[in-house]
């Protein structure tokens, strides 16, 4: 007889803590939304602190915008869910296959009541993996969680949030004078800002996939986005120049976080300085919503894009300048999807977010995204950055 592995008696003893609480396994999102959808949703904003990245909504999204194939771990006690952890199944031709919670999103991971309950949704989640013989699983989490499947941790990527006042006028005093006048700059040249939902999904689109075309990187489906605004009814917002749009992002709102899942701007329109008006009216608009937190979205700690953190009294922080590398065929199929089309000369979002983010007085923090991963087998795994 094979006596138990030391997973496998360490997996027994958790259960054994937990013995009154019973796990399920959920994988279609009609049977997710019937079974507990409401009750997820509620549990998700009591234990997600105001954000909105764990609500279930977003396996429907990303079932729908991504075709990525959704799962859920449920735990219940005396008739209450007391722990959730999200995943989807992520299949790439390019680096095979993955679990995920969440792909797409910045964090991710378990929801407990307590560490005993989260490791018995960690549990479930390793039978799964080694069940699709994924790559990996990765749990996006921002604290860490001890578990002897995870034997990985990936400190690759922080948050750059701020501490939004109230009113805004207080967070414009704030701003660097040269950021000011940037942002001046952008209500004289003749922008129309412009708020809405699906009617401004062409345009918004539009800009955001020639920034990634231009940057090289494979653009989201525009299913993906319309998925969004359907599930949440979340707002988008398009700058425009002389009725072109040139501008664009999309903020996704919790209960006290507010979060942009995607922005770009025209490089060409530069001068008008659409970035950083848009950007502005994005703060403004999460204040006016009653909003406590403005979250601009992860970065690589090994980026080449240096920003300066300001906490308190504008203490810099370290600079963040080691480039991602890439492997020879991911090289020239990026090389490729850049000259494939016409050639447009674009930016991202994230020159405003760096400027604003050296500009202000204001109470600035960088969370640490610890990445989890547990592989199925042995042997050597090459991992992509998420």
């Amino acid at each position: 007889m094979t006596p138990p592995s030391s997973f496998e008696t360490a997996k027994n003893a958790r259960a054994a803590a937990v013995r009154d609480v019973t796990c399920r396994l959920f994988q279609d999102t009609n049977e997710m939304a019937a079974a507990g959808g409401a009750r997820w949703a509620a549990y998700a904003q009591q234990r997600a602190q105001g954000t909105l990245h764990s609500h279930p909504g977003w396996l429907a999204v990303l079932a729908k915008g991504l075709r990525h194939e959704p799962y859920c771990v449920e735990a219940m006690a005396d008739g209450h869910v007391v722990g959730l952890l999200p995943l989807c199944y992520v299949r790439s031709l390019l680096f095979g296959r993955f679990l995920v919670s969440l792909p797409y999103l910045n964090t991710g991971g378990v929801l407990a009541d307590d560490e005993d309950i989260a490791r018995a949704l960690i549990d479930h989640a390793v039978e799964l993996a080694d069940q699709l013989k994924v790559r990996y699983l990765e749990l996006r989490h921002e604290q860490p969680i001890e578990h002897p499947a995870l034997t990985k941790t990936l400190t690759s990527k922080i948050h750059m949030r701020l501490a939004l006042p109230d009113p805004s006028e207080q967070l414009w005093k704030d701003f660097a004078p040269k950021v000011r006048n940037q942002i001046r700059k952008g209500e004289k040249a003749e922008l129309a800002v412009h708020w809405g939902g699906l009617e401004l999904l062409d345009e918004f689109y539009a800009v955001f996939a020639q920034n990634m075309r231009d940057l090289g990187t494979p653009v989201f489906g525009r299913r993906l986005f319309k998925s969004i605004l359907l599930q949440f009814q979340d707002m988008l917002c398009v700058v425009r120049y002389k009725g072109r749009p040139i501008a664009g992002g999309l903020l996704v709102y919790g209960s006290r976080v507010t979060e942009v899942p995607g922005a770009s701007s025209l490089r060409s329109y530069n001068a008008t300085n659409a970035n950083m008006l848009m950007h502005w009216h994005f703060l403004q608009r999460a204040i006016a919503q009653g909003q406590r937190v403005f979250d601009f979205g992860r970065s690589s700690r090994n980026s080449n894009i240096p920003f300066q953190m300001t906490v308190g009294r504008r203490t810099p922080a370290g600079r963040l300048a080691v480039l991602r590398t890439r492997g020879k065929c991911q090289r020239y199929a990026i090389g490729e999807w850049q000259v494939r089309p016409p050639r447009a000369h674009l930016a991202s979002a994230a020159g405003a977010r760096d400027a604003l983010a050296r500009a202000g007085d204001h109470s600035w923090s960088t969370m640490r995204r610890t990445q989890h991963l547990y592989w199925p087998t042995k042997g050597d795994r090459r991992l992509c950055d998420a």
